[in-house]
């Protein structure tokens, strides 16, 4: 009997590993933590169609937006681990979200696997048109003399745009009033009319402002320059050091997946960013392919534990919590 039952349990456990390696065998949802039309949306977009061909099967992009993206991911958190779910998450989801909320839908930490660490985009420090400054040095000698009467905007408070100037305005010592919009539509409008004086924006968003003449780029928010905005000077090389803040994306699936399932959508995944057309794709909306050995599910879950603790600080120097 007991022998039976042994066998009968050997057999269950080689057909479930069996089913989990030849996931997927139909279309599978990928999570999408923001509105149809959104950079998020659009990212999962150029990756859903190459990765339906690589993986045979169908990946339907699914927009779950609110409350900053943990609507999304709390849905993914929440999913059964049978691969038929992944989310296309990021440091909003992922870091953000984990350090502003006092009591979050779920545990950045615990609550996924980590898949795949896929694309950076830069953030640009850009300022109104009028501003008396020309570059990152000029730029921080202005605002330190001047930080009582200035202002600077985002779409609201706690998103990465808020997030980055308000790390920004911390390492140069100055206090700036923040002014938070609904939207970052509203906010560039104020920007460019000369009613804000700066703003920290994704470069997809800045690059169209710059090259119209209607906005003043003073740097790239990280160590070195962004093939996105090659003559645009770095932060670091402007003389602030080890400062880097950039908008990530990465996939996560539910926790306990089975091994199998992420090695075959890590190795999809990666396939997918080799592919030149992706890459180009990619590169036309702002974002760029991250390093080989950046893309690991060891070092994305190392990442995000890191980005965490980091962005951990900035929040709570602000004092910014939501119930």
């Amino acid at each position: 009997m007991r022998a039976h039952l042994v066998a009968i349990l050997l057999m269950a456990g080689c057909t479930a590993g069996a089913t989990a390696q030849d996931w997927p065998t139909r279309p599978v949802t990928m999570v999408a933590t923001a509105a149809a039309g959104s950079s998020n949306d659009v990212l999962g977009r150029i990756l859903a169609t190459q990765l339906s061909q690589v993986l045979g099967q169908q990946i339907l992009v699914e927009n779950v937006g609110g409350a900053g993206g943990s609507m999304g991911a709390a849905r993914v958190a929440n999913a059964a681990p049978d691969g038929q779910q992944f989310l296309l998450g990021g440091v909003g989801t992922q870091a953000l979200n984990h350090a502003i909320y006092k009591k979050p839908l779920y545990n950045a930490r615990t609550d996924f696997t980590p898949v795949a660490l896929l694309v950076e985009q830069s953030v640009v420090l850009v300022a109104r048109r009028d501003l008396p400054v020309n570059d990152l040095r000029d730029f921080i000698a202005y605002a330190k003399a001047n930080h009582a009467k200035m202002q600077y905007g985002s779409p609201g408070a706690g998103n990465m745009v808020h997030l980055a100037c308000a790390m920004l305005n911390a390492r140069i010592g100055v206090d700036v009033t923040h002014i938070p919009y609904r939207g970052g539509g509203p906010a560039m409008q104020d920007l460019i009319a000369g009613r804000l004086d700066y703003q920290c924006v994704v470069a997809s968003v800045a690059i169209p402002q710059i090259e119209g003449g209607r906005v003043k780029a003073i740097a790239i928010l990280q160590r070195d320059r962004s093939p996105i905005l090659p003559n645009l000077a770095s932060a670091g090389e402007q003389g602030l050091a080890e400062f880097d803040v950039r908008v990530w994306n990465g996939f996560f699936l539910p926790k306990a997946t089975a091994t199998s399932i992420v090695q075959r959508l890590f190795e999809a995944s990666v396939a997918t960013l080799e592919t030149r057309s992706v890459q180009e794709q990619l590169r036309a909306n702002g974002a760029t392919v991250v390093a080989p050995e950046r893309r690991s599910p060891g070092y994305l879950e190392g990442f995000v534990a890191a980005e965490i603790e980091r962005w951990s600080v900035v929040v709570k120097s602000i004092g910014l919590s939501i119930d």
